[in-house]
Parts: structure tokens; sequence; C-alpha cells
């Protein structure tokens, strides 16, 4: 896509928000860490999209579509594109759920430190490497 200022502000943005996940997870928020983790890694995963020449989708998870850009990657990032689509995926499921609830869980009281722990590990190397293939090419 042609506007590299929108590719920057998503990974400004992930970036900010990541800040606040630290105290999230620090004030054991954890079903808000896995929450505010898949919308960080989903802006990180369009900035990508965009990043590489297309708009991206209006869906949640962007996987899918990461998968058929993979060409357009060098080859050393690849792997990381693979942990990217991998934890897109999966936080994807945890989306609403986290969020919302069900009326037989309590999303508070379901999602555990090791859960927050593992989404926020997701959300840092997702931020590490979008920001190292999109900030690095725009400099």
């Amino acid at each position: 896509m042609k506007n590299r200022s929108l590719t920057k502000d998503y990974v400004e943005r992930a970036g900010i928000r990541f800040a606040a996940l630290k105290v999230l997870l620090d004030k054991g928020g954890y079903a808000d860490v896995v929450r505010e983790a898949q919308e960080i890694v989903e802006l990180l995963s369009k900035a990508l999209i965009r990043h590489l020449g297309a708009e991206p989708a209006r869906v949640h998870d962007v996987s899918t579509q990461l998968r058929e850009l993979r060409q357009r990657l060098h080859a050393e990032s690849q792997p990381k594109l693979d942990a990217l689509i991998d934890c897109s995926r999966e936080l994807r499921r945890d989306r609403e759920l986290a969020f919302y609830g069900t009326e037989d869980l309590t999303p508070s009281e379901f999602y555990s430190q090791k859960d927050a722990e593992r989404a926020f590990g997701y959300a840092r190397d997702s931020l590490a490497f979008v920001e190292n293939v999109v900030l690095r090419d725009m400099q």
C-alpha cells in the first residue's frame, strides 16, 4: 500500500499498547492481557501486510493473508513470520472469550498468569519482529 505513514502508525500504536500490557500483567488482569495481546498482534500483522504491499483483510485473524504474502518477505524472516501466524491464530480464538466470557465462564476466573505470560510473549515477539522488518525498511 502507498500510505507508509499508516503502516508506521500501526507499529507505533502497537508499541504504546504493549507498554500498557505490562501494567495489566503486573496488576493481575490476565484476561485483559490475553485480549489486548490479540489486538496488538492483529495491528502488527496488518502493518506487515501493508508493508508487503497489500490491503489487510477486515478480519481479526489475517494469518491466511500473511501466509499468501510469505514469498514477499526475506527468507531469513520467514521463521518469525511462521511464529506470528501461529500466535495470531491462537490469540484470535480467545478474543471474545477473554473479553466477554460466557454464561459458564468468567474471564477473570478462567485466564491464569501462565495464559497471560504466554500472550505477553506473543505480543513482545511480534512487536520486535514487525518493528525490525517495517521500520528498518522505512529508514
